[in-house]
């Protein structure tokens, strides 16, 4: 009985040649990824964290140098200021970037005539390279008393805005810039979890007269609550790493560093400031730990307000 039974878990695949082979065509149709994101992901991530150990002749490691570039790095006071305009960055993003799809998403999902042409024209900007949109946005926000959102602001009385040229109003409006562009796409995602929300659970609520603000809060944001933590971890993800909106939006991070970020810090350090590839390498190292960080600091939180929520009901 023993024999026959094993006789037939091999020719079902267990242990015999027909899984084996059904494990060959699997390996074989994953290895031309594997191989690529070896070459391009995993590859580039090892030489570059290897690199910065190094003193660099150009992009070639020199001599060890253990954590000397770390150190060189944290003594930069530009990099203390791109350290802090990056979570600025990050802490201007949440309060527009993230809160303003969700509003969008609730609003698309209350219309009842032309939501496709709404669908449209919010998800158009998306559709336009990023590179397009930073610099129309820099020219409307541009200075200058002929720009246009100037000469507006001087047809309506005022006098004009420094907009860009403002520390502290740069990284808002890079931020903004940013969200224009982002918006419709993150709209979409929140309005295809909207739709699988039950409406009778929004009859009910409308029976016992629940106001539509509180339709919201006890049914809307519930059921839609992984999809929004899931987009908070990658938005700031994302933020931390912005680069060429202030390269673009303020010649390299002006005004007086203000607009600066880690990510362009880095790419200065290779081909502006020093020429010093091992710096940059460094830079995107601490980079790379400080997006991890967040993300385990915030899935944690988010893990142990799971654990409570049963015990609070």
């Amino acid at each position: 009985m023993k024999m026959v039974a094993t006789k037939k878990m091999q020719g079902r695949g267990f242990g015999g040649g027909r899984l084996r082979k059904r494990d060959l065509i699997g390996w074989g149709l994953m290895l031309p990824s594997l191989l690529l994101f070896l070459f391009f992901v995993w590859w580039p991530l090892g030489s570059n964290i290897g690199l910065s150990f190094f003193s660099s002749v150009g992009f070639s490691a020199n001599k060890f140098v253990g954590f000397a570039n770390y150190a060189t790095v944290f003594q930069d006071p530009i990099f203390l200021k791109a350290l802090l305009n990056t979570l600025k960055y990050v802490g201007w993003s949440l309060l527009i970037g993230f809160v303003i799809p969700i509003f969008l998403g609730l609003l698309l999902s209350e219309v009842v005539h032309f939501k496709g042409f709404f669908r449209t024209v919010l998800y158009f900007p998306s559709m336009i390279s990023g590179i397009a949109v930073v610099i129309m946005w820099s020219f409307l926000l541009d200075p200058n008393a002929g720009a246009p959102l100037n000469a507006i602001i001087t047809a309506l009385g005022g006098a004009p805005f420094r907009f860009l040229d403002d520390p502290n109003w740069v990284i808002p409006l890079i931020v903004i810039t940013m969200t224009w562009r982002g918006a419709g796409g993150t709209m979409l995602v929140y309005l295809s979890a909207l739709q699988t929300i039950d409406n009778s659970l929004y009859e009910e609520a409308r029976i016992e007269g629940a106001s539509f603000f509180q339709r919201i809060h006890y049914v809307t944001i519930p059921h839609i609550a992984p999809t929004i933590r899931s987009l908070l971890v990658l938005q700031i993800i994302s933020v931390l790493q912005i680069f060429y909106e202030p390269l673009v939006m303020t010649s390299g991070g002006g005004p007086d560093g203000a607009s600066e970020s880690l990510m362009l810090l880095a790419y200065q350090y290779a081909f502006v400031k020093t020429g010093k590839a091992s710096l940059s390498s460094a830079t995107s190292v601490i980079l790379s730990a400080l997006t991890i960080l967040l993300t385990i600091v915030y899935l944690t939180f988010v893990s142990k307000q799971k654990k409570k929520a049963p015990q609070d009901v």
